[in-house]
């Protein structure tokens, strides 16, 4: 028989699971941090995105997020302002 006093609620960690998913989250805001300082485009093309948004007020936002990423020239206007901002390392697009 099992002693009942170690079980856990359902869905409770415990401490160590707790450490490492402190752990996790740390690492991740890291990692997530160092990616979008080694892409300043991704800061020009959110911007971008959300200054529309709110200017346009879509119904749909998906609708609107499917055409306004798909746009041919999204690229090209988002290196262009890269450029302006004076990033010496222009991103290397796939």
């Amino acid at each position: 028989m099992t002693d009942k006093s170690n079980l856990l609620k359902p869905g409770a960690l415990s401490a160590e699971q707790q450490e490492q998913e402190k752990q996790l989250k740390s690492q991740t805001r890291i990692n997530n941090e160092n990616y979008l300082r080694s892409h300043p485009e991704l800061d020009i093309l959110i911007g971008d995105f959300l200054r529309a948004v709110l200017l346009q007020r879509p119904v749909d936002v998906r609708d609107f997020a499917a055409e306004f990423f798909t746009d041919p020239n999204l690229q090209s206007n988002t290196l262009s302002k890269l450029d302006k901002t004076g990033d010496s390392e222009r991103p290397t697009v796939k």
